[in-house]
């Protein structure tokens, strides 16, 4: 397992990195390309789903089975399967939804961030970037107003961090065992940080009322996908760095990370699809992701 560290560990941040393209569709493009958007997440989701179904729950499976013995194998399975959902749920509920990076930004919200003169939206973001530009322009330039700022976007960042941490984890994890998988689950993560990266970009502007740092911020939270990776890796360096992985802990993690892209494909790459696109567009693009995932795994064979 430990022969693939340098592969797991420059798709993990190819993975996190992408988030960056999407920051730069936000700030330079006039419009955005929902239906692009709606079929990549769709894609990204039919990627996640079959690999999870087909590949990584089976995989656990045998490995328990083998470990433990049928019925308790099963029992294992099931339970990392439903514990991977436990985790990334717990998780999610750490991002405030005004900050969660899969809140569908509207044209009007993302207008301002390539267009000085855009007019702001109604609503609380518009509040938010009303209180924002009221410290900036303060006149004494208090230590406590350039506190409270600087505190509103490290919040927002931190919070869009938190949510990508699994992620990382995700694509580490399977990348290490088993690197063909890994490609195709940052190539999916990939394209799903893509609208994650335009998403980002909003709250963290309307947080600090600064386009140069909405940018850096967003870009920079995609670090926290190669910092789970890294996280993982010292776990298993720790524990397991002179016996090697056991065959029940790599049939633990399989199946817990099939429960963690399940999660992130019905709780949120679904839902996104469906916002962005019109018509069948988020079906097209989750039937194409389970076709080419399903293709690629027959021609690997």
């Amino acid at each position: 397992m430990f022969e693939n560290v340098g592969i797991a560990f420059a798709l993990t941040f190819i993975a996190g990195m992408s988030t960056g393209i999407g920051s730069l569709i936000a700030f330079f493009a006039k419009r955005t390309n929902y239906r692009f958007l709606s079929i990549a997440t769709g894609f990204s989701a039919g990627v996640m789903l079959y690999i999870s179904f087909v590949e990584l729950f089976f995989e656990g499976e045998e490995m328990l089975t083998e470990a433990y013995g049928r019925v308790l194998g099963n029992w294992v399975n099931v339970t990392a399967f439903f514990g991977g959902m436990l985790f990334i749920g717990l998780i999610d509920t750490l991002v405030p939804a005004r900050d969660n990076p899969h809140e569908t930004p509207t044209e009007d919200e993302t207008a301002p961030l390539h267009d000085p003169n855009a007019p702001l939206p109604a609503g609380e973001r518009k509040a938010h970037l009303d209180e924002v530009r009221a410290l900036q322009e303060d006149k004494l330039h208090t230590p406590e107003s350039r506190r409270k700022l600087m505190r509103m976007g490290v919040f927002t960042a931190l919070a869009i961090a938190i949510h990508n941490f699994p992620e990382g984890l995700v694509t580490f994890l399977t990348a290490l065992e088993d690197p063909s998988l890994g490609v195709a689950i940052a190539i999916a993560l990939a394209l799903h940080n893509i609208p994650e990266g335009i998403s980002v970009s909003v709250p963290i502007f309307y947080a600090t009322g600064s386009r140069k740092k909405a940018f850096w911020y967003s870009f920079l939270s995609g670090l926290a996908e190669p910092f789970g990776a890294l996280i993982a890796y010292g776990l298993l360096l720790l524990f397991y760095r002179e016996t090697g992985v056991p065959t029940q802990i790599t049939g633990i993690m399989f199946t817990a990370v099939a429960g963690v892209m399940v999660y992130i494909s019905l709780d949120e790459l679904l839902p996104t699809s469906r916002a962005y696109g019109k018509g069948h567009d988020s079906l097209i693009g989750l039937v194409s992701g389970m076709a080419v995932m399903a293709l690629s795994l027959l021609l690997l064979q």
